[in-house]
């Protein structure tokens, strides 16, 4: 007779804003986390490198069914980039490739190649990237010596604003779409500028509806963790605080009844197409509906009742 393993941990539902630390990968942080609430199932929403900093948002429970929206959504960064070298893996902790003289570098000018990378553009992968080919990462065969051809792959970077130049670095705030990779714009920007460029510093500031403001940190996780697990679960905010920017409605109980055994209902003043945040009369989030093509709404997401 087979004896199944008894899951390990608490079942813990929410999301933490975590401030990712420099010198830990994101697996890492999200491990340590994990320990501290005891939990038994959380995922991170997006992998930060090693040596950047910020905000990496990390669902527990319930809300690692809805990570996808988090994975999808926009990123907002806050990054220096070190003029006239360029590194194998475009960050500070590549070898130089590549020494460019600085010339006749103005503002004017750095703005007017800035232009070049705002908006919808082509984008190749960087070699230090996790993006497998042909099953293997490709910074696997990055630290074997190999490179292999990538495809351009789509971006749109919505903003990119030049806060500070001085002693050869770029002081940038930029907000772009998912699978941007701000090593490659730094390689990028560099070439066209003519001196070449790496990040030397790179913080997450926003991921979806979320910024930095009132992140955690492990130490602050670790002394909230000593007085207690409740204490840390108030920490905790709502899986629906993902999708703030979508519409909402509320389902009297028989309705939310029969949405909830998967049957698409009928919602009186719910809007004609797209997704739906639903609720119970009484405010409990129930997840994500989607309208069909009829106007009932039909579930597409839903938690588990606590």
């Amino acid at each position: 007779m087979t004896r199944r393993n008894k899951p390990r941990g608490r079942n813990v539902t929410g999301i933490l804003l975590l401030d990712k630390p420099v010198g830990l990968t994101s697996n890492d942080a999200l491990q340590r986390v994990k320990s501290l609430f005891r939990a038994r199932k959380a995922g991170h929403t997006g992998s930060l490198d090693k040596a950047a900093s910020g905000l990496l948002p990390v669902c527990f429970g319930e809300a690692t069914k809805f990570s996808g929206f988090l994975l999808n959504a926009d990123k907002h960064y806050r990054t220096v980039f070190q003029l006239g070298i360029q590194t194998s893996t475009g960050d500070a902790e590549g070898e130089v490739v590549f020494r460019g003289a600085l010339q006749n570098l103005t503002r004017t000018r750095i703005n007017a190649v800035l232009k070049h990378f705002k908006g919808t553009i082509l984008q190749v992968p960087p070699m230090y990237s996790a993006l497998k080919h042909k099953g293997q990462r490709l910074y696997k065969l990055a630290h074997q010596g190999l490179e292999v051809d990538r495809e351009p792959r789509e971006i749109t970077v919505h903003r990119i604003e030049l806060l500070d130049y001085r002693d050869e670095e770029l002081e940038l705030e930029i907000l772009c779409s998912k699978g941007t990779y701000i090593r490659t714009l730094a390689e990028d920007i560099g070439k066209e500028l003519g001196c070449g460029a790496h990040v030397k510093f790179l913080r997450r500031i926003g991921v979806g509806p979320y910024s930095d403001k009132n992140l955690l940190t492990i130490p602050q996780l670790e002394s909230i963790a000593e007085t207690g697990l409740p204490d840390l679960d108030a920490e905790l905010l709502g899986v629906d605080s993902v999708l703030q920017d979508m519409p909402a409605v509320h389902l009297v109980d028989p309705v939310a009844f029969y949405l909830c055994q998967g049957q698409p209902v009928m919602v009186p003043g719910a809007p004609t197409s797209g997704a739906l945040r639903i609720y119970t009369e009484e405010g409990r989030f129930l997840g994500v509906g989607e309208v069909l093509d009829d106007g009932r709404v039909a579930p597409k997401r839903l938690v588990a009742p606590g």
